[in-house]
């Protein structure tokens, strides 16, 4: 009978242990899911296996999820490699000295505007910077890189990982094609020649770091220095698009000036009364030289002619 009544009792306790108890842990572990789900960015289902699989280490569930998703992110770039991504972002970095320019493409504007998003552009970005500064060393006034989809994703971020393995880390979580489409690293070597950046739309505050739909280098000299003038030639550039920028002795003005290609005969973005050349000579400015990446347009190494240089080959201009 004494055995029965303690048994009863027991259980009675055991009971009243739970009753207290389990709500407390439940919600626990409801804030740990909470925060990991905000953290990563995973489904609720994904954030809840690894906290299961890893005794609700968050850490340890963290690293595990990002390992899952890097090694569905190889798959899912291998299966949706075929469709189209020509949405996304161009950015720039950029001092006086260095520039990077990148593209970053996906299937919908929707992702783009994700901040997983933004995050594989920064890195994709700063390390085109870090390497314009670390990597380019040639005679000239300018040293410029064209890097493609595969050499771009072979440079490293700032973790440590490669590129690819960023971006697939991405495709893994999004579900979505997304490529790392080409990159422009440029690095002025003489001390008279600047060099400025402009994306389109440009942001709310003035920065050495933005992304737009549209983006350009431009490389320049000005005796004086104005480096206003510089960044309005560039934003004229991204503008307006011009295809080469000219040689009064060589080329002629269009009939047209709206079909006009060359920069130097091109109405004044900012002043149609003026041509980009009386811009230029008023202001003692010469362009040295530029690129523009318009996002989703048909990128060179897609072009005839487009041969491929490994990392360790620069184009010197003269």
């Amino acid at each position: 009978m004494k055995q029965k009544v303690k048994s009863y009792s027991t259980m009675i306790l055991q009971l009243v242990r739970r009753l207290h108890i389990t709500p407390v842990c439940q919600a626990a572990e409801s804030s740990l899911l909470a925060k990991l789900r905000k953290k990563t960015g995973y489904t609720i289902a994904n954030c809840k296996k690894a906290l299961e699989m890893n005794n609700n280490d968050s850490d340890k569930a963290e690293a595990w999820l990002n390992e899952q998703a890097q090694a569905m992110g190889w798959a899912k770039a291998t299966k949706l490699a075929g469709r189209k991504a020509l949405q996304g972002l161009v950015a720039v970095k950029y001092d006086k000295n260095h520039g990077a320019l990148v593209e970053l493409n996906c299937e919908t504007d929707f992702v783009a505007k994700n901040d997983k998003f933004q995050k594989v552009l920064e890195d994709a970005t700063l390390a085109c910077y870090k390497f314009a500064h670390t990597n380019l060393q040639s005679k000239g006034p300018i040293t410029k890189l064209e890097l493609d989809s595969e050499q771009l994703g072979g440079l490293t971020a700032d973790g440590g990982k490669k590129l690819s393995e960023v971006l697939a880390l991405f495709i893994g979580s999004v579900g979505e094609n997304a490529i790392l489409r080409r990159a422009e690293c440029w690095k002025a070597n003489s001390s008279d020649v600047k060099i400025t950046a402009y994306t389109h739309p440009a942001p709310s505050t003035p920065r050495d770091y933005s992304t737009g739909k549209y983006g350009a280098l431009l490389a320049y000299k000005q005796p004086n220095d104005v480096e206003d003038v510089g960044k309005q030639i560039c934003q004229h550039i991204v503008g307006c698009a011009p295809r080469k920028i000219g040689d009064k002795d060589k080329d002629k003005p269009s009939k047209n000036a709206d079909d006009e290609t060359c920069l130097i005969f091109q109405e004044y973005l900012l002043d149609p009364s003026y041509t980009v050349e009386e811009i230029i000579q008023n202001n003692k400015l010469e362009v040295v030289d530029y690129v523009r990446f318009s996002c989703g347009e048909e990128a060179e190494e897609e072009m005839p002619g487009f041969e491929k240089q490994p990392l360790d080959t620069v184009q010197t201009l003269q």
